[in-house]
């Protein structure tokens, strides 16, 4: 298995198809950008993905950005497929991501996780993540 930062240069029509597969395992329903959208030349995201071979069997992503508080990090969409979970991935692509942070010099990173999604929390809690007391609020704009 490889765990790898992946750069717009790296970016194949087979890579986008798998992902679109991938993550129909986190929500179906989602629409999703193209990846090459999301590696744009602003580096504002980085995107670890984790390969058996030449199949994606997991990713996740941290977008950037920087407010009077500081410089942040907010990890999104991370997705493992069903075949490998157990195994460690999410771990390998999360301690991925916080090396990106710790390189870069991130104040903090944030993620949020349904409660019902125990595993993930367990291994965000192992990783250094605590909860906080806040709410998280959304407001949906039509396409």
């Amino acid at each position: 298995m490889i765990i790898k930062l992946i750069t717009k240069k790296e970016f194949t029509v087979n890579l986008q198809t798998q992902l679109t597969e991938l993550y129909k395992q986190l929500n179906a329903e989602l629409t999703q950008l193209n990846l090459t959208t999301i590696l744009s030349n602003d580096n504002t995201t980085d995107v670890v993905i984790c390969m058996e071979g030449d199949v994606l069997v997991g990713i996740a992503m941290m977008a950037k950005y920087k407010v009077i508080s500081g410089h942040k990090g907010m990890i999104e969409d991370v997705v493992v497929s069903s075949n490998y979970r157990g195994k460690g991935v999410g771990r390998k692509l999360m301690e991925k991501l916080l090396e990106q942070a710790e390189k870069e010099k991130l104040n903090d990173v944030l993620l949020f996780s349904g409660h019902h999604r125990t595993a993930a929390i367990s291994l965000y809690k192992s990783l250094g993540f605590k909860l906080k007391d806040s709410g998280l609020y959304v407001k949906k704009y039509l396409k």
